[in-house]
């Protein structure tokens, strides 16, 4: 196959030619300010409006519930810190996961630094987090909790709606915020069904530019800003607005839910049957995160991502030797595949060292075929026996 095998989506996607096209254009022709009072200026506003409206549609919000930001990290930074130095006289106790993203883990390290005490929530060894647990750990001084719905590297699904409800029956002052950077667009999602007060979502994973996240936060909810300035974004974000990138976002938001439930269900099967094949070509294989068929079905797995251990070789020597094939694919997180220390992910769900390294993430998109994967099978076991006689040497 002379064509590239992307497969690392959960780290970037491609942008949709359409996307493309409405982000040049507005460069090119639609490039007033949106705060500036004359006609070109309204012009962008306007179209600014319209890709508000188009996510608050997909999440069944209203559109000034939408604020946007340069990506996911922001918005989750802002989401936490502006609960938390807004609402800080209420508590100073806050909840989170041990398999967050790193701009949620680093943030709430930083934040114990000052003072607040922060609970980590463990999960079992396919990620999950456990409802008991996370009720003894409400407390009336929480907060704030945050839950990541879709986890990046393994593709475990939290029951982000029975967290919602268990959360507000025990504190309904405690605020909910849900990174769901890799499940919007891909996945339903209602926050206001699943009592969320504040939702993540970024741009470049559904084909959309990078540079561009948005946040949702309920109307009730009041966040401390983060940044001072012009008073953007309802005074909570300033800055001139990224306008080619809010309109790049509201298309790709709106392109990426056409026929979504179709491509999940293509997905799960894709994802089934891989797994199933390759466990033929490759029995030892270790597969990281939720693994039966049951468990894709039932929603418990996201359908486009697969986390895999090849113990006795590099997850990052396999990772080039698939490359010279034109396949690529990652070593976890894109935040974590240059460094040297092992996946917190991993770590968590309980696997042993030489399971740690030897892990690759095949992650998929909507546009991905099965002729894709089955280069990958005619590829795959070969280099895992050539390489691991290699380590053996």
């Amino acid at each position: 196959m002379e064509e590239v095998v992307y497969l690392d989506n959960s780290a970037t996607t491609r942008v949709a030619p359409e996307v493309i096209d409405a982000m040049v254009k507005m460069m090119e022709k639609d490039y007033g300010n949106p705060s500036s009072l004359h006609r070109m200026g309204i012009t962008v506003e306007k179209k600014i409006n319209k890709a508000r409206e188009q996510i608050a549609k997909i999440l069944g919000v209203k559109p000034k519930e939408i604020i946007f930001t340069s990506g996911g990290t922001e918005a989750n930074n802002l989401a936490i810190r502006g609960v938390v130095y807004q609402y800080n006289k209420r508590g100073r106790h806050l909840i989170t996961t041990r398999i967050e993203h790193p701009s949620v883990l680093n943030t709430f390290q930083r934040l114990e630094e000052e003072g607040f005490e922060v609970t980590y929530l463990p999960v079992d060894r396919e990620g999950f987090i456990s409802i008991e647990e996370l009720k003894s750990a409400i407390t009336p001084e929480t907060i704030l909790v945050s839950i990541m719905h879709v986890n990046n590297e393994i593709g475990t699904i939290q029951p982000i709606q029975k967290m919602g409800e268990v959360i507000k029956e025990i504190n309904p002052r405690t605020i909910f915020h849900v990174d769901a950077v890799q499940s919007f667009g891909k996945l339903s999602l209602n926050p206001i069904q699943m009592k969320v007060d504040l939702l993540t979502i970024s741009g470049h994973k559904i084909h959309g530019p990078k540079g561009i996240g948005a946040l949702y936060c309920n109307e009730k909810i009041n966040l401390k800003p983060l940044v001072e300035g012009g008073g953007q974004e309802w005074n909570i974000r300033s800055g001139t607005e990224n306008v080619p990138g809010i309109i790049g976002l509201g298309l790709a938001s709106q392109l990426i839910v056409k026929e979504r439930e179709a491509n999940v269900e293509r997905l799960k099967d894709l994802k089934g049957w891989f797994l199933k094949e390759l466990k033929k070509l490759i029995p030892d294989v270790k597969i990281n995160g939720p693994e039966s068929v049951e468990d894709i079905k039932e929603g418990k797995s996201a359908p486009y991502i697969i986390n895999l251990s090849f113990p006795g070789l590099k997850g990052e020597v396999l990772l080039h030797a698939l490359e010279d094939f034109n396949i690529y694919v990652s070593t976890g997180s894109a935040c974590h595949s240059r460094k040297s220390a092992p996946s917190h992910v991993l770590q968590a769900i309980g696997l042993n060292q030489r399971e740690l390294e030897s892990a690759i993430r095949i992650s998929l998109s909507f546009h991905t075929q099965k002729e894709e994967l089955e280069y990958l099978l005619e590829h795959l076991p070969d280099l895992v026996v050539e390489l691991r006689n290699l380590m053996q040497r």
